[in-house]
């Protein structure tokens, strides 16, 4: 367990995010180096990867509820300086996610081809996102499991056990990945269900080595017998918390999702662009994701020892940091765009959609980093409500006008990539309004207490 209730906010700051964005990084290197053979198959290939990719989302939205639950109370129950409950919430967040993994396998494969039906822009694109799905869903099942753990530790203030666990598992589904989807080796390439194959066995590795660093060195929290039977009232502690965040990502697989059905009829190289497009900026936007991930546990144990002082100063640190990683990757993304995108394919309708997405994308990354940061800040004060209300406010402005742009005349692109700047623009202004109201309420200037 680290203590952040003491010293320098920005050293802490920075100690947090650098393994976090780091384990990230590593993390969404599962995707691209998927999208890297992948994108040798073809487009439709890559546009049914990426359109099955995006169900990541709904599960993301899921293990969001468990994880940022998990990590905010064991944070401010070690402010607290209370192990009992601390402990606690860690068996219960492991019970809940077996139940959870259980739901995603019945689920996902219920629902895999409905899913697909409804996104792809040929019948070659919904044939291989619905391989690639089949084979992916073990691995998002074992989700739940990853970020249980992953959640207590960052509650803990400990970070750099899940960037080792999160940096071997993406280096065997990099050896995985060439062996399984072209056939390297075996000579038996198994194509988009190679993909599929290696991310679920890496992850599978993930889960065992992460329980062991519980069973063995970790002594703050661990398994305990007397604790592994359901607890409703700890329950609803975790989803009060969870829900909202979960919430957050959902709408964002029903913003990807629209995208997908909207572009669709733009062809297979449309979606493939995007697609590529889309990864690179999820890549791109780590910096500011490690520096939100650092400020929830970092702000969470001061808001459970009262050092409302601290609470804030955490809050204009991110802010300067993040804000400056994310002006830095504008100004690139204005520079040479094409050159993320030529990477994973040389096919020029594909690099020339991937490319002007991100050129204009990417002036929305200081807002989207204001956006991260101000969830993080809510998810420490125990108030998750707001950011779901802060994403949700994208439905009104987004969804709704590029559904009614796809069908006028001479509808472009470039009209959704611009419409997307502003809407979340809007957002992130709604967010810092709404944080505003939160300190007012709950962090008092000059004043001390828990925040309930």
């Amino acid at each position: 367990m680290q203590d952040l209730t003491q010293g320098s906010v920005p050293r802490h700051l920075a100690r947090l995010a650098a393994p976090i964005a780091i384990g990230m990084l590593f993390q969404t290197l599962y995707v691209l180096v998927d999208l890297f053979f992948v994108a040798k198959l073809g487009d439709s290939a890559i546009a049914g990867v990426g359109a099955a990719g995006n169900a990541q989302f709904l599960v993301m939205a899921l293990t969001q509820v468990l994880g940022v639950g998990t990590m905010a109370l064991i944070a401010q129950a070690v402010g607290r300086k209370d192990q009992a409950d601390a402990n606690l919430i860690f068996n219960q967040s492991l019970l809940i996610a077996a139940a959870s993994a259980l739901a995603t396998l019945v689920g996902g494969y219920a629902l895999t081809g409905v899913y697909m039906r409804g996104l792809g822009a040929d019948a070659g694109t919904i044939a291989a996102g619905t391989e690639y799905l089949h084979w992916f869903l073990p691995g998002l099942a074992l989700q739940f499991a990853l970020i249980a753990m992953g959640s207590a530790l960052r509650g803990t203030g400990i970070a750099k056990p899940t960037m080792i666990v999160q940096m071997l598992t993406v280096v065997l589904n990099a050896v995985l990945a060439p062996i399984l989807i072209a056939g390297w080796l075996t000579g038996k390439p198994l194509g988009v269900a190679g993909a599929g194959l290696a991310s679920s066995l890496s992850i599978g590795v993930g889960v065992v080595l992460i329980f062991l660093y519980f069973v063995r060195l970790e002594k703050y929290v661990g398994w305990d017998p007397a604790m592994f039977r359901a607890r409703l009232t700890v329950w609803k502690r975790i989803l009060r918390i969870g829900l909202p965040p979960g919430g957050e990502f959902a709408l964002m697989f029903v913003y990807l999702a629209v995208i997908y059905w909207v572009i669709r009829a733009f062809g297979a190289e449309a979606q493939a662009g995007y697609g590529i497009g889309s990864r690179v900026m999820q890549a791109i936007f780590l910096p500011a994701m490690a520096v939100a991930f650092a400020v929830a546990p970092l702000a969470g144990q001061n808001v459970g020892a009262g050092n409302n002082a601290r609470v804030r100063e955490t809050f204009r640190a991110a802010v300067i940091l993040g804000s400056g990683l994310m002006f830095v990757l504008t100004l690139f993304c204005q520079w040479r765009p094409e050159w993320l995108i030529h990477g994973f394919t040389s096919d020029p309708a594909v690099i020339a959609t991937g490319g002007e997405f991100l050129r204009i994308i990417s002036w929305n990354f200081v807002a989207s980093g204001l956006i991260f940061t101000c969830s993080g800040m809510f998810q420490a004060v125990g108030n998750t409500l707001p950011a779901l209300l802060s994403s949700a406010s994208r439905l009104l402005t987004f969804v709704g006008p590029a559904i009614w742009l796809s069908h006028r005349p001479g509808f472009e692109l470039r009209q959704l990539w611009f419409l997307s700047v502003a809407t979340v623009a809007l957002q992130a202004l709604l967010s810092l309004w709404m944080l505003r109201g939160e300190f007012r309420k709950r962090l008092p200037a000059g004043a001390q207490g828990v925040v309930a």
